[in-house]
């Protein structure tokens, strides 16, 4: 039933390799990155409400960024918009909105995702979800989505999963980090690896049993947290305990531990949006190949992608596989080719 599914919404994220259009100060989930007129945040919550109501979701954020969730998104309930003092990976934020789940709907399916994703079939998408859902619900299973990989990406984690079937709940064998070039092919040409986007579905309660087995120091902070949940010492509590939580993903904490785990595959054309590269595969080209947000004039300029914020113009001229991008006073050209380099380059 639509009325059990609860979504969790993770986003704490900087986005730094979108510099300097994402910001510590201002990060990528609540920007339009791709010129939709919508913040990734916001399309996120967009593709779940046909699987939850708007009442049953929650947003995990920094304490600095309460204020523009709660601006961009005034559907969700305030006291769903979860404010972590600290980042501390993704196990403890995870952890602590299965708390407070848990409070209020201690029979909830949950799904976990990203804030910063795209999903360009948000049918499939959310067709996917739906069969994940009904897995979990009174199972004691933990599903993930996986995505059919279309080239032999480095930069993702993978899923082995022992016999696909595109659309169906099946058993994940074990999980991969970022491969090489080489074991990133082999991955493809094995068929039966999927790339691992981040999005976890399962029982509030399945979760929390999990985390107590695998990630007992976790639960040992939340069990100090948790007489606070939903009171005015919350916040206090919170900033006492929630920083002594070990910094860890949920994948180390349990996904990789559990024998639990199943996978739903899909391919409703999804990108992480991690890099300026990424960015351009989403936008529409011009003759040229350049790829353009913004007021921006390009002369002899090809295979560029150019990001100008609302009011602001610029003029290029003889650039060629680029990345041009300004904001509040900072400027980057940087050639595609070097946009892995970004997040070092520009650490003031």
């Amino acid at each position: 039933m639509k009325e059990n599914n609860h979504i969790v919404i993770m986003a704490g994220g900087i986005g730094s390799r979108l510099w300097p259009i994402s910001t510590p100060d201002y990060p990528k989930q609540f920007i339009d990155v791709l010129g939709t007129g919508k913040s990734l945040i916001q399309m996120t919550v967009e593709r779940f409400l046909p699987v939850a109501s708007p009442e049953n979701f929650w947003v995990v954020t920094g304490a600095r960024y309460v204020p523009v969730v709660m601006e961009q998104l005034p559907g969700i309930p305030a006291d769903h918009i979860l404010a972590e003092p600290e980042g501390r990976n993704t196990a403890p934020c995870i952890a602590y909105a299965c708390r407070k789940i848990a409070k209020v709907a201690p029979k909830a399916n949950v799904v976990v995702t990203p804030s910063d994703a795209l999903i360009k079939d948000t049918v499939t998408f959310s067709a996917a979800i739906k069969e994940a859902l009904g897995a979990v619900d009174g199972t004691g299973k933990i599903v993930t989505i996986g995505i059919k990989p279309t080239r032999p990406e480095t930069g993702y984690g993978y899923i082995c999963a022992e016999a696909l079937s595109e659309g169906r709940v099946v058993k994940v064998s074990e999980f991969k980090e970022k491969p090489d070039l080489e074991t990133a092919k082999a991955y493809l040409k094995a068929g039966n690896f999927l790339w691992n986007a981040g999005i976890f579905i399962w029982n509030v309660a399945t979760i929390n049993a999990q985390l107590q087995k695998y990630a007992p120091q976790i639960c040992g902070v939340m069990d100090l947290i948790e007489p606070h949940l939903f009171t005015q010492n919350e916040n206090e509590a919170l900033k006492e305990h929630f920083c002594k939580c070990d910094k860890i993903s949920i994948d180390y904490a349990v996904m990789e531990k559990s024998p639990d785990i199943y996978v739903v595959a899909c391919n409703p054309g999804w990108s992480d949006l991690g890099t300026w590269v990424a960015v351009k595969e989403h936008i529409l080209a011009d003759a040229d190949g350049n790829c353009v947000v913004g007021d921006a004039r390009l002369f002899g300029c090809s295979g560029c992608i150019v990001h100008v914020p609302a009011g602001q113009q610029i003029v290029l001229q003889g650039l060629k596989d680029s990345i041009v991008s300004l904001k509040d006073g900072k400027l980057l050209v940087c050639k595609l080719s070097e946009d892995q380099a970004i997040k070092q380059m520009t650490a003031f």
